[in-house]
């Protein structure tokens, strides 16, 4: 069997294929969820605290200067607001897919097995009777 058979082999089995769907789809969730934490949480958030726009939030290291050449030399800052939005978005991602996964948990459960009924009369009695002739 030639490479390229058993690579289709490989690339068209169900598990590849559902793979593929769920990081094409997680993808698209991702960006969803990128654009509510930027654009509907986080605005009401920084409203609340004094108009804080977070993902201008940041720590300057350095202020930007122009040097002999007098070319600008951008300033070296710790982006805190974008790491925050981050923090959130992964927060949500991460809620959301327990809940997809506690959903699909819920479906995939096992039926409990009821519990073994009592033995029937004549079952009893076979079972003396046995029971009495091994003595």
């Amino acid at each position: 069997m030639g490479m390229m058979t058993e690579f289709k082999e490989f690339a068209m089995r169900g598990s590849v294929v559902d793979l593929a769907v769920g990081v094409v789809i997680g993808a698209a969730f991702g960006k969803i969820v990128t654009v509510l934490v930027d654009n509907v949480i986080m605005p009401p958030i920084g409203l609340l605290i004094g108009g804080v726009d977070f993902s201008k939030w940041v720590i300057t290291l350095k202020e930007a200067t122009v040097d002999a050449a007098g070319e600008a030399v951008p300033a070296v800052v710790i982006g805190i607001g974008e790491f925050l939005n981050a923090v959130i978005q992964f927060a949500i991602l991460a809620f959301a897919i327990f809940l997809l996964v506690k959903a699909i948990n819920r479906m995939h459960k096992q039926p409990e097995e009821a519990a073994p009924e009592e033995p029937s009369e004549d079952v009893l009695l076979l079972r003396e009777i046995r029971d009495s002739l091994k003595r």
